[in-house]
């Protein structure tokens, strides 16, 4: 796939695929990022994949503008056939609906869908994580069903309880902390997508895919209590 190398002020370049949204595109942002982590290029400082690009940091007092787009010129990004069949699924449990979803029943006129039908289609779909950004742990999920797609609320709440599974528009995501927002609630997880007390804080990263749950309500408590016990 053709990349456009391109400056970002003077420490910091932008390597582009592709001016859409799309798996194949996203693929090859990880795969360069994942390739120049392999490498240990010199002076690399940090990356940050978007759906379509990959931002790359590095140190001018270690390399230059010129060597990094040099080594990124002489990276190998063809997908191997191995790369290609790996896909690693994330299970999430999700309570639909009650106190864990207020914006359920208001979802079933918005769509003419019901309640059962919502959480059938919503919980079935493997969702893809393009990228990461607004909140830490917040991941932007490509995949969400057009029947269940729903504008986001005229008046956005002042607080979101973290956990909080919602479609804003065409996209569906979970909240990672207590945040403003204006995407409709429909259920809850118990897994925490942002915990700063672990080693790696971030439950996922760009290139997996989340597989929401149906759970009860008892469930919810028992998981949150003992999250290590989700499988």
């Amino acid at each position: 796939m053709e990349m456009r190398i391109m400056p970002e002020g003077d420490r910091a370049l932008v390597v582009d695929f592709g001016e859409y949204i799309d798996e194949t595109v996203n693929d090859s942002v990880n795969r360069l990022a994942r390739k120049i982590q392999e490498h240990h290029l010199d002076g690399i400082q940090e990356m940050i994949p978007t759906f379509r690009s990959l931002l790359i940091l590095f140190d001018p007092e270690r390399t230059s503008m010129r060597r990094v787009r040099s080594e990124i010129e002489r990276l190998d990004i063809t997908a191997s056939e191995s790369e290609s069949k790996e896909r690693r699924i994330l299970r999430i449990p999700c309570c639909y609906g009650g106190k864990y979803g207020e914006d359920l029943k208001d979802m079933e006129q918005v769509t003419g869908l019901s309640r059962e039908e919502i959480i059938s289609i919503h919980s079935g779909t493997d969702y893809r994580v393009y990228m990461l950004g607004f909140l830490p742990g917040f991941a932007y999920l490509g995949g969400l069903d057009e029947r269940i797609a729903a504008p986001r609320l005229k008046t956005p709440r002042l607080s979101i309880p973290a956990g909080s599974v919602a479609i804003g528009g065409n996209q569906t995501g979970v909240y990672p902390i207590d945040s403003p927002g204006g995407w409709r609630i429909i259920g809850s997880t118990p897994i925490a997508f942002y915990d700063p007390s672990k080693e790696n804080p971030i439950l996922c990263k760009a290139g997996d895919y989340i597989r929401f749950v149906p759970i009860r309500e008892d469930e919810y408590d028992e998981i949150r209590e003992h999250p290590e016990a989700w499988v």
